[in-house]
């Protein structure tokens, strides 16, 4: 960008990277990148940490219908979207949340599916059509981009090759800067973490069919989480069940008002008060989510989070039992399965072509852990997801 060019206002740039963990970062920042920001927060993205889940949730938009594209719809009965959402061109229908009406930039649909096939290429392409997208909007109002290239870098290529991208990352935005002048702040993040490790498919479905549960599991994205749709009779056996296949962490489900974790490790409920915004996690049998040190009495939402921001399962008792009884999507789960770091579950088509490098969508820190920077503003440690909105947006 040219240094002569008229500025007319100092404008924000809202930035988000998809998929690039708080520990990636760091990383790249002990070596010399993003030097004019700001020291990162851990953005802590909702449980399953899928990409629509947590922006519409970080940007107070609306809910998708499902985790990913593809979905179980439930009052039809039957999976929608899938791979038809990256066919032509970007209709309303394939919107999956509000949040994608305030984007200045992203990348053209089909691209959403070939970061995944051939991400070497459509990164280079997707950063630089946003510096030019970038240079050519209107100065006088703040520009919002959303660059998905990240996600699909590390998912088949892992972090060598994406600390490559975010040199040329690095570059733009010192440009920028240069461009537009230093008060124009840049607030860069990203929607989740990722585990930075190879995965291998748990045998999900294939064992629950098996073992003679009739479930409809969703197989899209090669991701850490899934979630499970079956008949109201039958749903704590199927989760103590998928709790019992190897490469699942642990099982929710609701039961009444309460949540139930199941696990290899045990089992314990969840429970809320209103009244006083409290969280209780009662253990029946070991302890899933290793909570087990703290007093098994109700405290404040606010406790809750002072305990566990920085946990292994981070938010963990407001996380959990907010991925059932807030409305993440539309059609909420029956089940949700957090998987272990270095499994997976999805589409076994995608699966032969795709060497899996990383994933995200479970509950541990490796998904968890997004990050929050800005060249202006020192943040929080930790943000919850629920808590960014009035940092991103105002």
């Amino acid at each position: 960008m040219r240094n002569s060019a008229p500025q007319l206002h100092p404008r924000r740039l809202l930035l988000c990277l998809d998929g690039v963990p708080h520990k990636l970062i760091e990383g790249e920042r002990s070596r010399g990148l993003f030097d004019s920001f700001k020291s990162p927060a851990r953005l802590l993205s909702p449980f399953p940490t899928m990409t629509n889940v947590a922006l519409s949730a970080m940007l107070g938009a609306t809910p998708p219908a499902g985790y990913e594209s593809l979905y179980f719809d439930r009052k039809a009965r039957e999976l929608r979207g899938g791979i038809s959402k990256y066919v032509g061109r970007r209709t309303p229908d394939k919107v999956p949340s509000s949040y994608m009406d305030e984007l200045d930039y992203q990348e053209p649909l089909p691209f959403e599916f070939l970061i995944y096939v051939a991400p070497e290429k459509v990164w280079r392409a997707d950063m630089q059509r946003f510096r030019e997208r970038f240079k050519a909007a209107p100065q006088n109002r703040d520009y919002f981009a959303f660059l998905k290239a990240t996600d699909g870098l590390l998912h088949a290529q892992g972090p060598k090759r994406l600390a490559v991208a975010l040199e040329s990352l690095d570059k733009i935005l010192k440009e920028i800067r240069s461009y537009c002048g230093d008060e124009t702040e840049i607030v860069m993040f990203s929607d989740h973490g990722m585990n930075l490790e190879e995965n291998r498919r748990v045998p999900l479905a294939s064992t629950l069919h098996r073992r003679g549960f009739k479930v409809v599991i969703p197989a899209f994205g090669l991701c850490s989480y899934a979630a499970l749709y079956c008949d109201e009779d039958v749903i704590p056996e199927v989760a103590r069940a998928s709790a019992e296949v190897t490469g699942v962490d642990f099982a929710v489900y609701k039961d009444a008002s309460e949540v139930v974790i199941e696990s290899s490790r045990g089992q314990a409920r969840i429970e809320y008060e209103a009244a006083t915004d409290s969280y209780r996690y009662s253990i029946v049998s070991g302890d899933p989510l290793q909570l087990g040190a703290f007093p098994n009495t109700f405290a404040t939402d606010a406790v809750w989070y002072e305990r566990t921001a920085g946990h292994r399962y981070p938010n963990a008792v407001a996380n959990v039992y907010k991925s059932l009884f807030t409305p993440r999507v539309k059609h909420t789960a029956d089940v949700l399965i957090s998987m272990n770091d270095g499994y997976y579950y999805g589409w076994t088509a995608f699966g032969r072509f795709v060497r899996l490098r990383a994933t995200h969508g479970n509950a541990l820190q490796s998904s968890s852990n997004a990050f929050l920077m800005s060249t202006h503003r020192n943040f929080p440690a930790f943000v919850r997801a629920d808590d960014a909105k009035t940092l991103l947006r105002n």
